[in-house]
């Protein structure tokens, strides 16, 4: 399933090393040989995960895991860097691969290279250990991968006749399709508090946001094919062809009322659109993202893996839990069976035990895995995740609201956001030389 993107983020390594010598980050593995039993606080935001930490309690009596829900996004970042600072920090935390590079690079999270690094080695392919093993060492452990997909109303679709895109092209027309059919309905959202979205589009059409090479960092966030994205969704958004919306409330209230009949998300969204909106059961497909030329091309829209944050009061229970939650085939169904996860493993031996876990009643009966293991072998290989993620992904979304009221062109915001991030990259003492 992933030998493809073997080569996906292969200059991670290089990335760190830049990291480290900007930053002065790193860290010792003070973990190995620590107790596995006690009192554990796990923090996170992905769907299910309650579930998983009583699933966890219920077959290790030695240890007692406490979960604690947080908020996504940026305000969760910033809340776990002020614990870690504040000596307050939890003892398992979820961190998203764009953002592990920074946590990794600053000291926020132990390196857990000793404790866990043979098993991040021997279970998850290479593509995706890149995510997690960075300058050498392993910072934390896969979860999920997060392909591309697309999800349509299939009634609504079939109704007016409106045929599934394959390509942007016909993305385009869909939505002016749903439009006419219905004045109130859209085909597509943007997101206008979380570039996570267009990050993913642009990546999936072959931009290279960040390249490490040598001593130095190439900065290129408007390169062609992300302002190629850019000017597609940004026409998209000023036309009212596509809902511009939060990622929250507001939107799921949309796929409620049935004002938002087809959005681009990713395989997570399966399990989290019919745990939030049930009654609309048997009425919802998915299929793989368009793509410009209708050739197969994906990246990735999320995706987490679970870390020791630096300061953890019981990192050796910690490390017993996360292992149990990433790799072991009970805690992956714990994840599944919730009703609410419809994640794929980032360990392909896994992908039967969540298919079966996966109840497909909602998609009537649709293998939604099968979608998203395609949609997962043909992302584009050559990205990196850049050094100052949360610079980066402020930069852009507090200009999202501009485009969706007409007031800012979404090129101009990449570019506007590269200037942000070199900025700050400089600040921390890393070199960025000319594009």
């Amino acid at each position: 399933m992933l030998r493809r993107t073997a080569v996906t983020l292969a200059g991670s390594v290089t990335a760190l090393a830049l990291l480290v010598t900007g930053c002065g980050g790193g860290g010792q593995d003070t973990s190995a040989g620590a107790e596995k039993t006690g009192e554990v606080t796990f923090w996170s935001f992905l769907k299910g995960s309650e579930a998983v930490a009583a699933a966890f309690n219920r077959s290790h009596p030695d240890i007692k895991v406490t979960f604690e829900t947080v908020p996504s996004g940026q305000e969760y970042y910033s809340k776990l860097t002020n614990a870690v600072k504040a000596g307050t920090a939890p003892d398992v935390a979820v961190v998203e691969y764009p953002h592990l590079p920074e946590f990794a690079a600053q000291g926020k999270v132990e390196d857990l290279t000793g404790t866990l690094g043979p098993a991040v080695k021997d279970g998850f392919p290479e593509a995706v250990r890149q995510l997690v093993e960075l300058g050498g060492r392993t910072w934390g452990v896969p979860r999920d991968a997060a392909p591309l997909t697309l999800m349509y109303r299939k009634d609504f679709f079939t109704r007016h006749k409106i045929d599934v895109p394959t390509t942007w092209d016909a993305y385009r027309t869909m939505t002016e399709q749903v439009k006419k059919a219905d004045a109130n309905a859209r085909g597509g959202v943007l997101y206008t508090n979380n570039p996570g979205q267009l990050t993913a589009l642009a990546w999936q059409a072959g931009g290279q946001w960040f390249t490490a090479a040598d001593d130095s960092w190439k900065v290129t966030l408007d390169d062609a094919p992300s302002n190629k994205v850019a000017a597609f969704w940004g026409d998209l958004a000023r036309k009212d062809l596509v809902r511009s919306l939060t990622d929250a409330d507001p939107f799921w209230t949309s796929v409620q009322k049935s004002r938002t009949v087809a959005y681009v998300c990713a395989s997570w969204c399966a399990g989290a659109q019919q745990a939030t909106v049930p009654d609309q059961k048997g009425k919802w497909a998915v299929a793989p993202a368009p793509t410009w030329d209708g050739k197969p091309a994906s990246a990735m829209f999320g995706g987490s893996s679970f870390v020791v944050p630096k300061g953890a009061r019981n990192s050796g229970a910690a490390a017993e839990f996360i292992k149990w939650i990433t790799t072991d085939p009970e805690g992956m169904k714990a994840w599944v069976a919730s009703g609410t996860s419809s994640m794929l493993p980032a360990d392909p031996a896994l992908v039967p035990v969540a298919r079966a876990a996966f109840k497909t009643d909602y998609y009537g009966g649709q293998d939604v895995y099968a979608v998203g293991v395609e949609s997962y072998e043909a992302i584009r290989s050559g990205w990196t995740w850049g050094p100052v993620t949360g610079t980066t992904n402020a930069a852009i979304a507090d200009e999202l609201p501009k485009v969706a009221d007409g007031t800012a062109a979404l090129p101009a915001v990449l570019t506007q956001a590269e200037r942000t991030t070199v900025e700050q990259m400089e600040q921390r003492g890393m070199k960025v030389s000319a594009p």
